[in-house]
């Protein structure tokens, strides 16, 4: 593209959208960005190596027991870790319905009392259920509380924004108050000595004890990683391509054939069983089951934990959790302020950063890595030496357009030619 009388010459697409970039982000977005490009070009190995060793230092955590970070002695540290760990696993599955198909679940809590009201009926003594092992347990808490998503979800999944959060806060209300009224749930007095995981130790005491929180924590880190591979593969899939454009656009994204009503019943039962698997979690632990433990604010929080830690992002999600429950657990003299602590960081982190503290990946392609080395390898070959319009003249013409004074007029700039001689 040429320039008359001498004028600034026009920046290309990619050019105004490098500037774009820097002039808008900041140093802030070429350290994320050149850590996330770090990342892409390591090897599968190297990522999975980084990976494992991450992990080994999770598992190590409540051994390790870091004087930095405790929680002691005003709460015992293994079992403040399987709190977080449980939050985390929440997290992720609300991100699946909030940060991924963008529907405001405001009454998460409901799947979460249905997760731990299915582990005291089928391991309590004080059921009058059939007993089954703890463990099986697991499974059907994540078949029943997908079957409440679906019920919940058809009839109210075709309403959105607050008409939705509205019809599910009152679902969590509605959970809680058939906890109180139903003689089967027994109201306050609950359930006591839930089941637990088989195993008992040298002195014939059980492993997983209400008073062990080491073995619990390594079960709910264990359920997170695999949870975390099959969240993963469905965000890369049709699937999680679906709920992206939901998000974003539901309108659009019916307009161009995506099944809207399908996908956002999908999200709303996978989320739903991976609150009623966190449930059942949490019932194993405590080892009691009432009514009092599923009340709306606890839903709040969990919804603060997936706008804290990033919609959209999982790795956000955990963080997000594990924040969320650790805070009034290390610092029990506010606990009781902790509502109004996440309310003000919420309000902060809307000012100043309302993505979150990890933002959400811009793109979602099933092989984003090997589509982008294809066409990088594409744009290479294609260049010739010389050529004035190839990509290769782009840092001059940031560094002239950069360079250019704000008042000066872009003068005699007429783009005639879109071929690929450039324009006259």
């Amino acid at each position: 593209m040429s320039a008359i009388g001498g004028g600034t010459p026009m920046p290309t697409a990619r050019t105004t959208q490098k500037i774009d970039a820097d002039e808008s982000f900041g140093t802030r977005r070429q350290f994320l960005g050149g850590w996330r490009r770090r990342w892409n070009r390591m090897a599968r190995w190297q990522q999975w190596l980084f990976l494992a060793i991450v992990l080994a230092a999770v598992y190590y955590l409540p051994v390790a027991n870091p004087w930095l970070i405790t929680t002691e002695p005003g709460n015992d540290f293994p079992i403040s870790c399987f709190q977080m760990a449980v939050y985390a696993l929440v997290a992720v599955g609300l991100n699946v319905v909030i940060g991924f198909a963008g529907l405001l679940d405001l009454g998460y809590i409901a799947f979460f009392a249905i997760g731990s009201y299915t582990a005291a009926f089928f391991t309590s003594p004080d059921s009058t259920a059939i007993h089954i092992p703890y463990l099986w347990t697991l499974p059907l808490a994540i078949g029943i509380a997908m079957v409440f998503g679906v019920a919940l979800g058809l009839p109210t999944l075709r309403l959105r924004g607050d008409y939705l959060a509205i019809v599910t806060l009152g679902f969590g209300e509605i959970i809680r108050i058939l906890a109180t009224i139903i003689p089967a749930a027994r109201g306050q007095v609950g359930f006591q000595e839930v089941g637990h995981p088989p195993g008992t130790d040298a002195q014939g005491h059980p492993i997983f004890s209400a008073s062990n929180g080491t073995p619990w924590y390594w079960l709910a880190v264990t359920i997170i990683v695999i949870i975390l591979m099959f969240v993963g593969n469905l965000e890369r899939s049709r699937v999680g391509r679906a709920w992206i454009a939901i998000r974003e656009d539901e309108d659009a994204a019916e307009i161009m054939g995506v099944p809207t009503f399908k996908f956002k019943l999908w999200a709303f039962a996978i989320g739903a069983g991976i609150g009623g698997l966190s449930g059942a979690l949490f019932a194993g632990q405590v080892s009691f089951v009432n009514n009092q433990k599923f009340d709306v604010a606890t839903s709040i929080l969990f919804v603060a934990a997936v706008v804290l830690g990033g919609s959209g992002n999982k790795v956000g999600a955990i963080l997000g959790g594990a924040i969320v429950a650790y805070i009034p657990l290390r610092f029990t003299a506010i606990a009781d302020w902790k509502y109004l602590i996440f309310g003000v960081l919420l309000i902060v982190m809307m000012i100043f950063r309302p993505q979150g503290l990890i933002a959400a990946k811009s793109h979602l392609l099933t092989y984003s890595r090997e589509v982008a080395d294809r066409v990088r390898e594409l744009r290479a070959g294609r260049r010739k030496p010389g050529d004035g319009d190839s990509s290769g003249d782009d840092s001059e013409t940031v560094a002239v357009w950069r360079a250019r004074p704000p008042a000066a007029p872009v003068t005699g700039v007429v783009p005639t030619d879109t071929t690929d001689g450039g324009a006259e």
